[in-house]
């Protein structure tokens, strides 16, 4: 379950992921498989190839690539998400969800 994200945050990173681009969607998230994680960062890219190269660079596994048409996506949770975020200088959504 997803909250946290407002819709026009949800839009914006639709139109990125549709354009080709590397998009990042940070929101509270709870799920039973995983009791210790309270956010989930969404990393996406229509350019299956774009993804897979962001992946790597970041030596994550592509394998856990999600294929959800026209949204692939790559779930970013736990230390990475934080040290990820950093990375690409994403800042707010480490303050904002306080990673």
């Amino acid at each position: 379950m997803a909250f946290g994200v407002k819709r026009q945050e949800l839009q914006q990173w639709k139109e990125a992921v549709s354009r080709g681009e590397i998009a990042f969607l940070t929101h509270y998230w709870t799920d039973p498989r995983f009791p210790s994680i309270r956010t989930v960062t969404k990393v996406g890219c229509s350019d299956r190839k774009v993804l897979t190269e962001w992946c790597k660079r970041h030596g994550l596994n592509p394998a856990y690539i999600h294929e959800h048409p026209p949204y692939p996506h790559f779930d970013l949770m736990g230390p990475r998400q934080k040290e990820i975020l950093e990375k690409e200088q994403l800042h707010e959504h480490v303050r904002r969800f306080r990673l």
